[in-house]
């Protein structure tokens, strides 16, 4: 059995410009941090979430936004996305009827639904004009990388 050590907390923030290579820079970000920190078993699960969110921001904020990392306990990762734009879609209004077959928009979320651990929302009341909006957030969790049978994706898979 290995050595119990206690970490530091840790986080980050990535300030993302309203640019269509926004998102691909947060993933790979993303995937950096996960390796840096022991936790790449959560990079596929963390990655899907964080690209529909900032996907999301990039799409229906008309602002900058930002992404966050944070170390949220053992083996787990909370994001979130905060941007200009003051509607909290579904599934983070509490909504998580999934969308229809014919439904064009939707479906991101649905997933975040579906492989978020957990996920919130909170409205932002800015001081000054401009800095209102919301911040998401979504956490994923998985199995210690020196467990037995860590070698798998240890986030909690769909129904």
């Amino acid at each position: 059995m290995p050595a119990a050590t206690v970490s530091p907390p840790w986080a980050y923030t990535l300030q993302l410009p309203r640019d269509p290579r926004a998102p691909g820079v947060a993933r790979s970000t993303l995937r950096a941090v996960l390796r840096a920190h022991g936790l790449a078993a959560l990079t596929d699960t963390a990655e899907l979430l964080a690209s529909e969110l900032v996907t999301n921001a990039y799409l229906h904020s008309k602002g900058a936004y930002s992404l966050r990392l944070r170390g949220a306990g053992r083996q787990r990762v909370r994001l979130s996305v905060r941007d200009t734009d003051p509607h909290i879609p579904a599934p983070f209004s509490w909504s998580v009827e999934p969308p229809s077959d014919m439904a064009e928009r939707g479906r991101g979320l649905h997933l975040v639904s579906l492989w978020a651990e957990s996920w919130g929302a909170y409205p932002m009341d800015g001081a000054l004009p401009g800095q209102g909006g919301k911040l998401l957030w979504v956490e994923c969790a998985g199995t210690p990388e020196w467990a037995p049978g860590a070698g798998a994706q240890g986030a909690r898979t769909p129904e």
